[in-house]
């Protein structure tokens, strides 16, 4: 389809939209961490999704030959310890900082999969950022166990993506839906184990389906939506902007404040991400369906 050019804002708008929601959702989640800790919010989370993305979506109306649900399978796995990881991340580290971290992951495959010396420049950003974040020396004030569970969360996001294209000539709700229900295999048994009978009030019940569409349902949602009628350049780059976006609404709604040398780590990472974006080739574009 192609853009209209009497609304080229309205895709960049949806980007935006979606980076927002996802940071929003993700800001009100951590609110029930006191409640059901972040391994029963991860289960509403995820499960709540993967509900509200099979009644949207009916994937059953597609075949699905055996090599595909392997594929589907491994994307879904990666997708639930990713997400399981990075709530477990937010626990005892600010949701910027942890973004800022997470995205490691999908730009050590874009910087894997090039071999242009350009691409040094965004090495070396994103380099410097994590070492100014993560806590190396004595003055760092980071939990080492969040950083080391924002760090995994980017290794299973890199490994979501490398799986996510071997999926990827599936109809994007078949896929993603079905990826969400491999995903609950994770996170729902592993949450109701340490949550219990808390998950069961309505309240929280209430919550967590608010979580799971705010964070999930409506960024997948506009962020398809954007994909149509955004080159991949131009919505790669304002994906990339979620560590900023994440760090900003945490400030407003979590009082999270970040100190200068902190908000200077995270730009070298936005940086390192708009600029691989922006040089890398159309083909090799990552996913980042479903990033927090």
């Amino acid at each position: 389809m192609t853009p209209s050019r009497t609304t080229p804002w309205l895709p960049a708008l949806a980007v935006l939209g979606s980076v927002t929601s996802l940071c929003i959702g993700t800001s009100f989640a951590k609110k029930l961490f006191p409640l059901i800790g972040a391994e029963g919010t991860s289960a509403l989370r995820v499960g709540f999704s993967a509900l509200v993305l099979l009644a949207f979506w009916r994937p059953w109306r597609w075949p699905l030959t055996r090599r595909d649900a392997a594929s589907v399978i491994r994307y879904g796995l990666t997708l639930g310890a990713m997400n399981l990881m990075f709530y477990l991340a937010l626990r005892t580290i600010p949701f910027g900082i942890a973004v800022a971290i997470e995205f490691s992951g999908p730009l050590a495959v874009a910087m894997w999969s090039s071999r242009r010396p350009v691409d040094f420049v965004w090495l070396a950003s994103a380099i410097v950022g994590l070492a100014m974040l993560l806590p190396l020396g004595h003055g760092s004030t980071l939990d080492p166990t969040g950083v080391a569970f924002a760090l995994g969360a980017a290794f299973c996001w890199a490994l979501y993506i490398i799986f996510g294209k071997q999926a990827g000539h599936l109809h994007a709700g078949h896929s993603v839906s079905l990826g969400l229900v491999a995903a609950s295999l994770i996170v729902v048994p592993y949450g109701v184990a340490h949550a219990g009978a808390s998950l069961l009030d309505p309240a929280i019940l209430a919550a967590g389906l608010g979580v799971a569409i705010v964070s999930s349902a409506i960024p997948m949602s506009l962020e398809m939506m954007a994909l149509k009628r955004l080159p991949s350049e131009t919505f790669g780059i304002m994906v990339s902007l979620e560590p900023a976006v994440a760090s900003f609404l945490a400030m407003l709604l979590l009082g999270e404040h970040l100190t200068a040398y902190q908000w200077l780590a995270i730009g070298f990472i936005v940086l390192a991400s708009i600029g691989s974006t922006v040089t890398a080739r159309r083909s090799s574009a990552p996913s980042v369906e479903l990033a927090g």
